[in-house]
């Protein structure tokens, strides 16, 4: 069946946000904890939202909020610095919606921050039917209410008509409870190995091969 409806995770897949993300880290790792972590540990929890990612790293309950808020300054002062656009993200995303095809974006990142990296990688919020954040659902990603959202608010009501292109194993889940095709981006901080194990649909080597998503 013909895609029609082609929904975006943020990071990793429309931009390029690793560099800010793990400056973040290593930044709120050594306040917190006065020593940085391994990365890996950190791009593992990449894809589910923030507080819950912190959790893993907060030696008492009541100090996640304090690293969130930590985490969180530190990323949107250093923000427009260390974001870079993928090249040939804009020209694919731009190429779908020239032919019609409706577009969403379906994220764990904060409505703030969310917008903050659209104008950064020059991708206008009005390309987009439909932005889904951390802030408009209660069950984020691995569950399906982010992608399954985002198809409500874009108007599509037919998952077998919609596909979710995403870098992480929890995109991939969220995609696949959602009932639509999965679509792996590679070009993201996650390796095919990682995301085997998922079993995604597609996969996309090259921003390029976006547009082959919709014959």
């Amino acid at each position: 069946m013909t895609i029609r409806t082609v929904v975006f995770d943020l990071d990793g897949t429309l931009i390029d946000s690793l560099g800010l993300i793990l400056a973040s880290y290593r930044h709120t790792m050594q306040t917190h904890l006065g020593h940085h972590l391994p990365d890996d540990l950190w791009i593992a929890g990449m894809g589910t939202p923030l507080a819950i990612q912190m959790r893993s790293f907060a030696c008492e309950a009541d100090a996640v909020e304090e690293m969130v808020e930590t985490y969180t300054t530190h990323n949107l002062a250093n923000h427009d610095r260390l974001v870079r656009p993928y090249a040939g993200v804009r020209e694919s995303v731009k190429a779908l919606r020239d032919r019609g095809v409706t577009l969403a974006i379906a994220t764990s990142k904060r409505s703030t921050a969310t917008l903050m990296g659209l104008r950064a990688c020059d991708l206008p919020e009005d390309w987009f039917a439909a932005v889904i954040t951390a802030d408009d659902v209660t069950r984020p990603k691995p569950d399906a209410e982010p992608v399954l959202l985002a198809l409500a608010q874009s108007g599509e009501t037919d998952p077998s008509r919609a596909v979710y292109v995403g870098d992480s194993i929890h995109d991939m889940q969220s995609g696949r409870a959602a009932g639509v095709t999965t679509a792996a981006a590679l070009w993201g901080p996650n390796t095919r190995e990682t995301l085997q194990a998922t079993n995604p649909d597609r996969w996309l080597t090259v921003p390029a091969e976006i547009e082959s998503l919709v014959s």
